[in-house]
């Protein structure tokens, strides 16, 4: 792969994403509410993608956030835990439940593994992951009998230092606020970025693509989300609405899984239009080398 981002734009997404687009320590603007985290968790935020159990037509909602076995391979069999108040969150204090949320650390000290997007949660606001909290607490308790997570490979101590405090850029149509929804809310940028030895390569790599998903549908590859003519260069926004909240080409083709594109539908216009136009802005990267 050719090109490293140029440094300006590396510096954004790297605020914008990991930390936060304010200085730590910030006052918040707003208070959480159950109607922004039924938005977020419901919507854009996809949790039902995997902590929802599956049937063999779709997701079970009879049993929302109730948990299920995401992937078990070689590395590591992932188990997403039940959300709703019969799992073990029950006995999680709220600020415990953010911390696990946004930092990937459990009460007890231990890790959140992958495929939780822990990277891009670390850039959610005090109120969206408040927000979360309240919602997630709102849910009926549904009961669930599931293993623990097992992983293969070493984790890491924590995905960074302590988070203090994050404050959202304002909502609007603007490159800004739509990396805050690309990233820490929708985590599109954790998948379509180019995975590698260490995970997606934000630095070198951003949302070009080249992640594989193996399902039962078969294989399915993140596709490119650059500016450049093997990411989004031929769509029109129209087309590319389309795709991301109906999961369809513009020549009538579905597109295949693990995209939440029931998920993605709930997105407000403004909300679509501002993550439009943040990818728009990424700069031209071509598809990965195979």
């Amino acid at each position: 792969m050719s090109g490293q981002m140029p440094s300006r734009t590396t510096a954004m997404v790297r605020s914008v994403m990991l930390i936060g687009v304010a200085a730590l320590g910030s006052p918040a603007l707003a208070e959480p509410s159950l109607e922004r985290g039924e938005y977020i968790v419901r919507g854009p935020g996809g949790c039902g993608n995997c902590h929802t159990p599956m049937g063999p037509q779709g997701p079970v909602m009879a049993e929302e956030l109730a948990g299920r076995v995401v992937e078990d391979n070689e590395a590591f069999r992932a188990v997403a835990p039940n959300l709703t108040p019969a799992g073990r969150i029950a006995g999680w204090s709220d600020a415990e439940l953010a911390k696990a949320i946004r930092e990937g650390l459990r009460p007890d000290g231990s890790l959140i593994g992958p495929p939780m997007p822990a990277l891009m949660y670390r850039g959610l606001s005090d109120d969206d992951v408040g927000s979360i909290v309240v919602f997630l607490r709102s849910l009926p308790a549904v009961a669930s009998d599931l293993p623990a997570s097992e992983y293969r490979i070493p984790l890491p101590p924590a995905y960074g230092p302590p988070i203090q405090s994050v404050t959202a850029p304002a909502a609007g149509v603007t490159v800004e606020y739509g990396a805050y929804l690309a990233g820490p809310v929708a985590h599109c940028l954790e998948c379509h970025t180019t995975f590698g030895p260490q995970g997606p390569m934000l630095d070198t790599h951003l949302a070009a693509g080249g992640m594989e998903f193996h399902g039962p549908w078969g294989s399915s590859v993140a596709p490119n989300l650059t500016s450049h003519a093997d990411g989004l260069a031929g769509y029109s926004d129209d087309e590319l609405a389309t795709m991301i909240t109906k999961g369809v080409r513009p020549d009538g083709r579905p597109m295949l899984p693990p995209m939440p594109y029931a998920n993605f539908a709930a997105f407000t216009p403004d909300d679509l239009a501002a993550v439009i136009l943040y990818l728009r802005s990424l700069p031209a990267l071509p598809d990965p080398k195979g």
